[in-house]
């Protein structure tokens, strides 16, 4: 049933936009930089890979309103709790969605915003291990504030409000990852960790509260 659930979640992302519209405006975000900052090559090098990063956390909210609100208005999960599906196995199930419908398509249009921004093939390798391994806690971040919106007012303008200040961890180290910082790397893998282990766990409590 999980994998049915993994499944279904990503033929939905990538029929419905729900993937191809974050990687649009990831790739759009880092064109227009370079425009804002100017042909200076040495100076787009240098704040490059910060770029590429504010554009991924920018990216991961647009399709927060539709990780968990479709699928609660539409009595999906209902259907999945009466069948005995515990929430936090539904809830891990759509963090391993939303990351495969969103982390690999990133990283490969990271590679296309690296161009762009004429960064260093040295730097793009740092830049895709950081996404490689920050984009599975932006994936369960989203999860978990689609959650807690879910079925509110102007939810897109709240996911933001919960979702940007939790995800400046994220950015920060991976940012610093660029430079070559391995601790820095760590920090990241460490705060996925906790993103990734805490997620489910708070996506089921909001899911379990908008049924109630």
């Amino acid at each position: 049933m999980i994998a049915a659930l993994i499944l279904r979640d990503v033929k939905r992302a990538w029929a419905g936009g729900g993937a191809t519209l974050p990687i649009a405006f990831f790739l759009l975000a880092t064109l227009l930089f370079p425009f804002g900052i100017g042909p200076d090559q040495a100076l787009l090098a240098r704040v490059g890979g910060g770029i590429i990063w504010a554009a991924a956390l920018l990216a991961a909210l647009l399709p927060v309103e539709r990780l968990i609100a479709p699928d609660a208005q539409a009595g999906v999960l209902d259907q999945l709790a009466v069948r005995g599906a515990g929430m936090v196995d539904v809830a891990a199930a759509k963090i391993v969605a939303h990351w495969l419908s969103f982390g690999p398509p990133l990283m490969l249009a990271a590679v296309i915003a690296s161009g762009l921004l004429g960064l260093a093939p040295e730097t793009l390798a740092r830049i895709e291990l950081g996404l490689l391994i920050g984009t599975p806690g932006l994936a369960a971040l989203a999860v978990a504030t689609g959650a807690l919106v879910a079925g509110l007012r102007g939810a897109g303008a709240v996911a933001g409000l919960l979702m940007l200040p939790m995800a400046v961890p994220l950015l920060i180290f991976g940012a610093g990852a660029i430079a070559g910082g391995q601790g820095a790397l760590k920090l990241l893998g460490a705060v996925t960790l906790v993103l990734v282990a805490g997620a489910p766990f708070v996506t089921a409590a909001a899911i379990r509260a908008t049924r109630d």
